[in-house]
C-alpha cells in the first residue's frame, strides 16, 4: 500500500511542479524563477531557519529574479523520496542528512562514522575545506549537487527506561535509527537492536513502546516533542552527521553562471547564520529538557568508541574511503 501512496505523492508533486514550470519557461517575460525547496523538519527547527536565511539572501542578491519557495514538515515526502524527486527534476532543492545522501552518493558514508570528528570545530574545518568541497561536488555524478553543510550537532541516545551508561545498557533495546546501514551497524555493534523507521512515525512508536528509544541531537529531540515520552537522555555523542543542502543538477545545469553564483553565495552566507541559530537552539533546548524533568547523563565515551571501531576499520578497507579518513584525521 505504501508504494501506491508514494507514487501518488510523486505524481501530485510532479503536476504541481509542471504548473510552476509554466512560469519558469516564461522567465524571459516574468524575469524570475522559483525553486521549490522541500525538507522534513518543522519551521521551529534551526535548520529551517537557516534555509529561510538562504531564501532571503538569494532574493536580495538576485533582485527577486531567483527565488525559493519552502515546503517544510515533509509535505513533499521523506528525505529519500525528495532526493528522488530532485533526480527526476520535479523539485529543485532539499536539505537532508548526510546519512540519507550516502544512499545516493557513497562517499558521504564517511561522515556517518562514529566518533570521526574530535569536536564541531574539527568537523567544520573539514566540511568547509577541500574534503567538504569534493564531497559536495561529487554528488553531481548522481544528479545531486551539494551546496553547503549545515550544523546538525551530535547525536545521542534517548530512551523510555533508564540511561545508556555503557554499551551493555543497550542490550535487548530496540533503538530507532535512520534508514542508513552505518547507523544500523553502529547500534547493533553497541549491543542494541537497530530499528530503521521514518522520523514521522517515531513519536507514536515511542508512545506504544514499539521501540525503546532513539538517537538524535538536542534540537530534534525537542522540536519533535519526543522528550514528552523519553525522560532519559544520554549524551554519548556517538556521531556528528551534518545536514546537506542539495540542488538537483537538472535545475543547476540550466542556470547561468550568474545564477549559480547567487545561489552558492546565498547558501554560504546562510551557513554562518544557521550555526548561530543552532547554538542558540541547543542552549534553549537544554533548558526545556530540564524544565520537563528529562534526566541527562554524560557517560564515559571510551567504551562506545571501542565498540564502534569495527565500522571505521571496515570502511578503511576501501582505498578511497581510507584516503578521506586519513585526510580527516590529519586535519
Amino acid at each position: 500500500m505504501q508504494d501506491y501512496k508514494t507514487l501518488g505523492r510523486k505524481f501530485i508533486v510532479a503536476i504541481g511542479i509542471l504548473a510552476c514550470l509554466g512560469l519558469y519557461s516564461c522567465s524571459d517575460i516574468t524575469n524570475h524563477k522559483t525553486l521549490f525547496f522541500a525538507h522534513s523538519l518543522p519551521i521551529t527547527h534551526p535548520v529551517h531557519k537557516g534555509i529561510v536565511a538562504m531564501q532571503e539572501a538569494l532574493n536580495e542578491k538576485s533582485g527577486g529574479k531567483l527565488q525559493i519557495k519552502i515546503f517544510p514538515d515533509g509535505q513533499l515526502g521523506t528525505e529519500r523520496e525528495v532526493l528522488e524527486l530532485l533526480q527526476i527534476g520535479s523539485v529543485a532543492m532539499t536539505k537532508v542528512s548526510a546519512a540519507a545522501m550516502s544512499s545516493f552518493a557513497p562517499e558521504y558514508r564517511v561522515l556517518g562514522v562514529p566518533y570521526l570528528f574530535r569536536d564541531s570545530e574539527h568537523m567544520f574545518n573539514v566540511l568547509e575545506g577541500k574534503i567538504g568541497k569534493e564531497l559536495l561536488e561529487g554528488g553531481s555524478e548522481f544528479l545531486l549537487r551539494g551546496l553547503c553543510f549545515y550544523d546538525a550537532g551530535s547525536r545521542s541516545f534517548y530512551t523510555l527506561d533508564g540511561f545508556i551508561k555503557t554499551p551493555e545498557d543497550l542490550k535487548g533495546k530496540k533503538i530507532r535509527v535512520m534508514n542508513d546501514q552505518m547507523a544500523v551497524n553502529m547500534v547493533n555493534d553497541l549491543g542494541g537492536s537497530a530499528t530503521p523507521m521514518a522520523y514521522g512515525e517515531l513519536y507514536t512508536a515511542l508512545q506504544q513502546r514499539v521501540v525503546d528509544g532513539a538517537e538524535n541531537n538536542v534540537p530534534s529531540f525537542v522540536t519533535s516533542n519526543h522528550y514528552e515520552v523519553c525522560k532519559f537522555y544520554t549524551l554519548d555523542e556517538h556521531s556528528m552527521v551534518p545536514d546537506v543542502v542539495v540542488v538537483g543538477t537538472k535545475f543547476w545545469d540550466t542556470f547561468s553562471d550568474t545564477e549559480k553564483k547567487w545561489l552558492q553565495e546565498a547558501a554560504d552566507e546562510s551557513v554562518k547564520k544557521q550555526k548561530v541559530y543552532w547554538k542558540e537552539n541547543v542552549e534553549e533546548g537544554m533548558k526545556i529538557l530540564k524544565e520537563a524533568n528529562v534526566e541527562i547523563y554524560n557517560p564515559d565515551k571510551s567504551p562506545f568508541v571501542e565498540k564502534t571501531k569495527p565500522i571505521l576499520e571496515g570502511l578503511m578497507k576501501d582505498p578511497k574511503m581510507k584516503k578521506i579518513i586519513e585526510e580527516i584525521n590529519n586535519q
